[in-house]
C-alpha cells in the first residue's frame, strides 16, 4: 500500500523510528508538565528539551516556539487574536489559503471585521504588490501561505513581508502569518525573516503523528481563547508530550534551512527531477477517453523552481476528477482531487481563483510525494495512469 501512495500532502506515512521513539519517551516522563510534584517537573523539563530541539531545527528562539494541536490551530491563534482587540478593521486573505484561514475569516466577519480576498494569476502566484494594493489603513492581519497545497505554487512571502514592512513605515505594519504546512520540512524555509510575524506548522505532513503542530510567534500576541494558562497564555490545554518530542524529531530530521544537511538538498532535487520527468510523460497522455493532459498551472515545467517538487496538479480532460481517483485507487495508487480538508465538498476555490473552465477543474487531481517516493513507484504511478485511460477508452 505505502509504494502506491501518492497522497503525502493530506498526510504522509508515518515515521515509525520517530513515533516509537517518542512513545517510549513520553512513557517515561508520564506526568503533567504543569504538576509541581517531581514527577511533573520531570515531564516539564522534558517538554522543553522538545521545545529546544524544535527551536534548534527551525533556526529560531525557543522563546517564539509553542505546541498547539495542529496546524489548523496554529493558523487560528494569530488571526483569533484579533477578536482581543478593542478595535475592529480589515483583513486581506489571499484566496488560496488553507480553509483553517478562509473559513476561520468568515467567521470573523460576522464580528465585525472587513475581510478582503486577493487572488492568484492564473499561475497560482499571489503577488507581493497585489497583496500592498488590497491594504487599507485599518489592515491589521495579512496571510499567505508559503505553499499552495494543491498546485505546489510557492509564494513569494518573503518579497510580501518586505513590502509589509515598508508600507507599515509611518503607521502600524499589519501582523503578517504564513501557513508553512506545505513548505516545513519540503522547501528551504526562513522563519526569522523580518517582518514574518508567525508560521504554522504540522507535525504529520512530515512523518510525526496527528494532533500535533507549532506555531512560530516573532512576539508573544494576546490570545482570544484562555483557559489554564499553559504554553505562556498563547494556547490552553495539558501538553502533549508524545506529540512535542516526535515533532521535534521530524523537524531535526526534515527541516530544511540555510546550513541544513547537504543530503536534504539532494533529496530536494532528486525529486524535482523526478517530477519534472514524471510531469513530461503524463502531457503526453491521449485517447478517446481523455482529449488531452494539461498541467495546472500549464507552465510549470518552465518555471519549476517557483513550485514545490512534492504537490504536482493535472487535469486529464475527459475523466471526472473524483472517477479517476477511484480508478487509481482500485489499482493500489492512491491520489486525491485537492485538500484532505475540503474532500466532502465538489468546490474547488483554489481552482475558481484561478479561473479555470469547468471542464478543467473537474478533472483535475493532485498527486503529492514523499521521502520514500522513488523513481521507481513513479514510473509504476504512470503506468497506472496508462491503464487507467485503456480501460475508459474500452
Amino acid at each position: 500500500m505505502k509504494k502506491g501512495y501518492f497522497d503525502w500532502a493530506a498526510t504522509a506515512i508515518p515515521d515509525e523510528e520517530v513515533q516509537r521513539q517518542a512513545l517510549d519517551y513520553a512513557l517515561s516522563h508520564w506526568a503533567n508538565p504543569s504538576a509541581i510534584h517531581r514527577a511533573g517537573k520531570d515531564a516539564r523539563l522534558a517538554l522543553e528539551e522538545a521545545r529546544d530541539r524544535c527551536a534548534k531545527a527551525l533556526g529560531v528562539k525557543v522563546s517564539q516556539v509553542f505546541f498547539t494541536s495542529g496546524g489548523t490551530e496554529s493558523d487560528h491563534i494569530p488571526l483569533l487574536s484579533l477578536l482581543a482587540r478593542p478595535q475592529k478593521g480589515s483583513i486581506v486573505l489571499s484566496s488560496i489559503e488553507h480553509p483553517a484561514l478562509r473559513e476561520m475569516a468568515k467567521a470573523i466577519k460576522n464580528c465585525g471585521w472587513k475581510i478582503i480576498c486577493v487572488n492568484p494569476d492564473k499561475n497560482g502566484f499571489v503577488k507581493a504588490d497585489s497583496i500592498i494594493e488590497a491594504l487599507e489603513d485599518d489592515t491589521a492581519f495579512v496571510s499567505v501561505m508559503a505553499v499552495n497545497n494543491e498546485t505546489g505554487a510557492i509564494q513569494e512571502v518573503y518579497e510580501i513581508a518586505d513590502k509589509l514592512c515598508n508600507w507599515g513605515k509611518g503607521r502600524r505594519k499589519p501582523f503578517f502569518h504564513v501557513d508553512c504546512v506545505q513548505a516545513a520540512g519540503k522547501i528551504k524555509l526562513n522563519l526569522n525573516y523580518k517582518g514574518i510575524d508567525s508560521a504554522a506548522i504540522s507535525a504529520h505532513k512530515i512523518g510525526g503523528p496527528r494532533g500535533i503542530g507549532l506555531l512560530y510567534l516573532a512576539k508573544e500576541i494576546t490570545p482570544f481563547l484562555r483557559g489554564g494558562g499553559q504554553e505562556k497564555n498563547i494556547r490552553s490545554g495539558t501538553e502533549n508530550l508524545f506529540g512535542a518530542y516526535a515533532a521535534a524529531l521530524c523537524l531535526e530530521k526534515n527541516f530544511i534551512k540555510e546550513g541544513s544537511n547537504q543530503s536534504l538538498f539532494e533529496r530536494l532535487d532528486r525529486q524535482k527531477r523526478y517530477t519534472r520527468d514524471f510531469s513530461e510523460k503524463i502531457l503526453k497522455l491521449s485517447n478517446k477517453a481523455v482529449k488531452k493532459t494539461i498541467l495546472i498551472p500549464p507552465n510549470r515545467i518552465e518555471n519549476e523552481e517557483k513550485f514545490s517538487p512534492w504537490v504536482l496538479q493535472a487535469a486529464f480532460i475527459g475523466i471526472p476528477g473524483q472517477v479517476m481517483e477511484r480508478a487509481l485507487s482500485a489499482k493500489g495508487f492512491y491520489i486525491s482531487t485537492g485538500s484532505a480538508c475540503s474532500a466532502g465538498s465538489h468546490e474547488r476555490p483554489i481552482l475558481d481563483s484561478m479561473g479555470l473552465s469547468a471542464e478543467e477543474k473537474e478533472s483535475a487531481v493532485r498527486f503529492s510525494f514523499g521521502p520514500e517516493t522513488t523513481e521507481e513507484d513513479m514510473d509504476a504511478l504512470y503506468q497506472a495512469l496508462c491503464q487507467v485511460l485503456a480501460d475508459f477508452e474500452g
